[in-house]
Formats: C-alpha cells, structure tokens, sequence
C-alpha cells in the first residue's frame, strides 16, 4: 500500500511539475499592431470623380488605376507603408482602387485598413491556402515557401470576372515615389502578352534553375526561341482576361508539379513565372523597380540603388525595413522608408 502511494505521489508531482513548466514556456500571442490614421490626398481637377470610400467595394470600371496586393499580419506593416506610398505620390488617388487578398485574420485586416485609409475603396478577398499548399516544394528562405506567396498566380480566379481586366500587383515591401498610372498605362502590345514587367538580361539566368533543369535534354529547350531574361514578379502589370484565356495558372500549377518530382529550382514562386513568361513579357523600365534593397536571401546586407533614376523602391530579400527599424540597424536607404511608417508611435516605442 506504501509503495502504490508512493508511486501515485510521484505521479501527481510529474503531471504538477509537467503542466508547470508549460506554463514557464508558454507565450502568449503577440499584441496586434495598431495604425495611426494615414493623411487624406484628393483628386487633381483632371480627374474623374472620386469612387466611394468602402471596404467592401464593388470593382469600379471609372478607376484608373486597380491595385492588387496580398495582405498578411506579418508584413502589414510594410503593406501600409506601401499603400500611403501609392496615394501619396499619384495625381488622382481618389481614384485608385485596391484589391487584397489575404488568407487570415480577415476581420483584423479589413478594420485596420478601413481605420487607416477611412477614404479608401478597397475589398479584401478570401485566399484558400489549399489551392496550392500541396504544390509548394521548400525554397531556400523559409518566408518564401508561404502560400500566400503564391497569391499572384490566383489573381485571375480570385478576382471578378471582366473587372478589373488589369492590375498593377505589387509586393508589400515597396515604396512608390512616382505616379502608380505611369506604370499602370504600360502598353501590353501583342494581343497575346499578357504581362509587363522590368527585365533583367543582365542577370545570370542559369542561376535561377537547378542542374537537373539545365542537364536535362528536353527541360533545357523550354526558352528555346525566347530571350529569356530575369524579372521579379514582386512588380507587375497584369492583363487577367488575357491572364485567364490563356490558362496561365495551370501552366505555373504544371511547373510546380513537376518540381515535386524533379528539383527544378530553389527560389520559391519565382521560377515558374519565369518558366511560363520569360522571354514574352512587355518591358518596363528599370526605374519601376530598384529591387533587391534588402540584400541576398541569406543576410539581408545594406545595398545601394542601382544606376539611374528611381520610381519604386523594392526591398526584396530577406531584410525589411521595419525589421532593421526595430533593430536600430537601420541601411542608409532604410531611412527614405521610416516617413511612410504608419505604425503608431507609443506602439513602435514599446517594440524598439
């Protein structure tokens, strides 16, 4: 009888001592970020009337310019950033409507927008992950292998039919700091080219693919006629009734299978889209996309802006702005990001 008292009291103490280190280890979920109200801009007199503020718009055919962007909590705060960046610097943002796609935390997002942007016309659309969780093979970077990664090859299904008929996608760590309908009205010339972007023919292409790509007889002949150049996909402008006629997301979706059977590449959702459109997209100048401000995608180091004049700033790669900001080790570029932070001040002094 002692002996089975002792063992239940050693088994009370395990269960006592189990839970409460636990307990120790247990953190709770981080405190949502909270927005200051972003500055209003109005119409220049040339514009068309304003489309009503909302979030739950209606595509509007009378906006000049649609703009799609993924959303998450992750990278919100660049995404608002991004956003005011658009508004800021276009001659009629009262006329810009935006499109998000977003797989969580919908509630939270659509009330931190509205909160922000009061005067926005903006709808956020549910993103399933399923659709292409079964497809991602693990990249390189971590971040890369999200599902919402892969939102952009969806556009075209998750968006409504005719309207818009074209986007201007844009990645959540960038900044705008030239009029987004420059780069909105870039001409699509072919009837069947179906997005435009700024090309890098420069850039070692063979770097993108793996050697079972290039050793292999028959994958190695896919840019065979093509002059096929490097473009990052985290700026676009996108035809989606072209995008759909074509059937362009099940061409990438036969990509992504066949690198589950055969390591074709490393770099998460950007070697399809440069299996299926390089070599056969409308160029954009280079000054639509200064990328890689946030180094490689191993150490994220301090980089300088390319030649030539700049209208975007892209901080792609694995360092961010805020993150650096938060750090206080912020790149001398880092600093032309910190005015169009919107996080709230008491917020982002308590996380500094």
């Amino acid at each position: 009888m002692n002996r089975e008292r002792h063992h239940t009291l050693l088994f009370l103490l395990f269960v006592v001592g189990f839970h409460s280190s636990v307990a120790i280890r247990f953190n709770p979920p981080p405190e949502p970020l909270r927005f200051r109200e972003a500055p209003q801009f109005y119409n220049s007199p040339n514009c068309p009337a304003p489309l009503h503020p909302t979030s739950n718009a209606t595509c509007s055919p009378t906006a000049l310019v649609h703009v799609a962007m993924t959303l998450d909590v992750e990278y919100l705060r660049g995404s608002m950033a991004a956003i005011l960046s658009v508004l800021q610097h276009t001659s009629c943002p009262q006329s810009v409507q935006f499109h998000f796609v977003a797989s969580t935390s919908l509630p939270y997002l659509n009330s931190t927008i509205s909160s922000s942007f009061p005067y926005l016309s903006f709808r956020i659309y549910h993103f399933d992950d399923s659709l292409v969780s079964g497809l991602i093979s693990t990249s390189i970077r971590a971040a890369l292998d999200r599902p919402l990664n892969y939102a952009r090859s969806y556009l075209a299904q998750i968006l409504p039919d005719g309207c818009p008929s074209r986007v201007v996608y844009l990645d959540s760590d960038l900044l705008l700091v030239d009029d987004i309908r420059h780069l909105a009205s870039t001409s699509l010339f072919e009837s069947e080219t179906v997005l435009a972007a700024p090309e890098y023919c420069n850039a070692n292409f063979t770097f993108y693919f793996t050697s079972n790509f290039w050793s292999n007889p028959v994958l190695s002949m896919t840019f065979e006629g093509r002059k096929a150049c490097y473009f990052n996909t985290g700026v676009m402008v996108i035809d989606l009734d072209r995008w759909r006629k074509g059937g362009y997301t099940e061409k990438i979706e036969k990509w992504m299978e066949l690198q589950k059977k055969l390591r074709i590449y490393e770099l998460g959702s950007l070697p399809p889209f440069l299996l299926v459109f390089a070599g056969k997209i409308a160029n954009v100048d280079h000054k639509w996309n200064q990328h890689g401000l946030g180094g490689d995608n191993f150490q994220g180091l301090c980089r300088n802006l390319h030649p030539g004049p700049v209208s975007l700033l892209h901080w792609s790669g694995k360092g961010k702005p805020w993150a650096r900001l938060d750090a206080g080790r912020l790149c001398p570029l880092d600093s032309l990001w910190v005015p169009y932070d919107l996080l709230e001040s008491t917020f982002a002094n308590s996380i500094s």
